[in-house]
């Protein structure tokens, strides 16, 4: 597999025509046994080509724009508020975790929401979403949550037919009664907005506490500053790029790169992670500054493929990060900075759980 690292020629690889994000492809490099499972399925726009990638992500991408997600804004501080609130009540005679009790449920009770996922359901989900995302799941454990997911789905899109509202999943099944999408398009339309981007809010909030209190100067300065939560936000998603294993393709023709020939069916890693510490494009790149002139971070992919909830994402971690530290102004880890659990290195990063008191 070939491996592109800076900033340009990543943004170029993801640019290119030529290099195809189908998972099928033969060819395509998949990291592990599990991608591959998971390549079995149905695909959707994210694993597409043009022109289908186009026209299916079409079908959604209104719900993400700016101006939705602007409007939305003030449901996600409720919910930021709900959660930090309920966290809060319960108290600190013992540390907390925050990524059980608010990093995780703050991003996914935001995403049911959007989608129309029944309240009653939202523990069932979040326990199985849990499992099939955990680090330390059996390979069994793993299929058989995402076999319980996935029938869940099917039987709630069927839910959606009868009563369409005003959400996601209704606005999918709109284009199933178009004849524009069928059945298992749009089940695994809602799977995948379901789980897709769950993880990486997660891990961002919980590696956005720990480099705010790793950085008790910069943290002071955002607390007395609250206009400092957007670039905070956007040096966060490029200090630590989350979500940095989506960028692989796979050469669908010989194409000369580099000065080097990838040949058809070769794999290539296009490092958004790499691209995102390139010296030529920010200065100092391994230092957290949340004082940074705005740069083309890479944090949501280039290209076509950049991801479709973007705005979704900065949104709620604006709400979270302009509001946490003003109510709890004394948050500190319980634990020394080089305890913190990471996840494993040949995962996206992100911290497993994080002990905290206030």
């Amino acid at each position: 597999m070939w491996m592109v690292v800076r900033h340009k020629d990543v943004c170029d690889v993801l640019n290119d025509p030529r290099f195809s994000k189908i998972r099928t492809h033969p060819g395509f490099p998949e990291l592990n046994s599990g991608g591959k499972a998971a390549a079995a399925h149905r695909a959707t726009y994210v694993d597409m080509d043009a022109p289908e990638h186009t026209r299916q992500r079409g079908m959604v991408e209104p719900l993400f724009d700016r101006k939705n997600i602007d409007s939305l804004r003030p449901s996600f501080q409720k919910t930021v508020d709900e959660c930090l609130e309920k966290m809060i009540k319960g108290g600190c005679q013992e540390p907390v975790d925050l990524v059980e009790k608010f990093a995780l449920p703050v991003p996914t009770q935001i995403i049911y929401r959007l989608m129309g996922i029944p309240k009653k359901d939202m523990d069932f989900l979040t326990s199985k979403n849990a499992v099939r995302t955990s680090a330390s799941g059996t390979a069994r454990d793993k299929s058989a949550a995402s076999n319980d997911l996935n029938e869940y789905v099917s039987n709630l899109v069927d839910s959606k037919v009868k009563e369409p509202k005003d959400d996601l999943i209704s606005k999918l099944v709109e284009q199933m009664n178009k004849g524009n999408l069928d059945h298992e398009d749009v089940v695994q339309l809602t799977f995948l907005h379901l789980v897709a981007g769950n993880a990486t809010m997660v891990n961002l909030i919980a590696l956005g506490v720990v480099e705010l209190l790793q950085h008790p100067q910069q943290l002071e300065d955002m607390k007395k500053e609250p206009k400092l939560v957007e670039p905070m936000v956007e040096e966060l998603l490029r200090y630590h790029t989350s979500s940095a294993l989506a960028t692989r393709r796979v050469a669908d023709q010989d194409v000369e790169l580099l000065g080097q020939v990838v040949k058809k069916n070769e794999g290539i890693y296009a490092s958004n992670m790499s691209a995102n510490r390139d010296e030529s494009v920010f200065k100092d790149p391994d230092t957290f500054d949340i004082h940074r002139s705005p740069g083309p971070q890479l944090g949501f992919g280039y290209g076509e493929h950049v991801c479709v909830a973007r705005w979704l994402a900065r949104a709620e971690l604006q709400c979270v990060f302009g509001t946490i530290f003003q109510k709890l102004p004394d948050l500190k880890l319980a634990v020394r900075f080089d305890k913190v659990k990471y996840s494993e290195p040949d995962q996206d990063v992100g911290i497993t759980e994080l002990p905290v008191t206030w």
